[in-house]
């Protein structure tokens, strides 16, 4: 299993499903994309904050009943297929697996601190390589190109090979 953790949640507008990025831990950090609900992004991000005590959300409620030192513990949540743009998840329990929606699975696991997993098999399939940042051209480059367009004149692109 591949282990992932929350790298972003993009919310573009009301008219577009927000999308959480989830990234691969280990090496190649390839990123997941899921789009959701607005309320299930809602759920996720409300798990980055400290919950209300004295009227906690369902999730908070939840996290509360998975959380370690429970009789239930949630071990992990495991993200297992995709199917037209539609992902399925699972709830890691000691004694059994419980279906769930990906929003959910994951407003659980930050809130209980337990592993967002996957296989390989399903980010290979519906991940998105990381690519490398490119490194800022060295300055010399920046100047030699600056001096380049100082000198450059409009005949130098006429593709005349006998100007000299």
């Amino acid at each position: 299993m591949v282990e992932l953790k929350v790298s972003e949640i993009r919310v573009t507008g009301a008219d577009s499903p927000p999308v959480v990025v989830l990234t691969e831990l280990a090496d190649a950090g390839r990123r997941l994309p899921i789009w959701m609900s607005h309320g299930g992004a809602a759920a996720i991000l409300a798990a980055t904050e400290e919950p209300d005590e004295h009227r906690p959300s369902i999730h908070d409620v939840a996290g509360e009943l998975l959380g370690a030192g429970s009789d239930l513990n949630l071990t992990s949540i495991r993200l297992t297929g995709g199917e037209d743009g539609q992902f399925f998840a699972e709830l890691m329990l000691p004694s059994r697996t419980v279906p769930a929606r990906p929003s959910d699975a994951i407003a659980l696991a930050l809130r209980v601190h337990c592993p967002i997993t996957c296989s390989d098999e399903l980010l290979a399939q519906f991940g998105v390589s990381a690519e490398p940042a490119r490194p800022a051209p060295a300055e010399d480059e920046v100047e030699r190109f600056i001096e380049f367009l100082d000198k450059v004149t409009p005949e130098d692109f006429t593709g005349d090979d006998d100007q000299p």
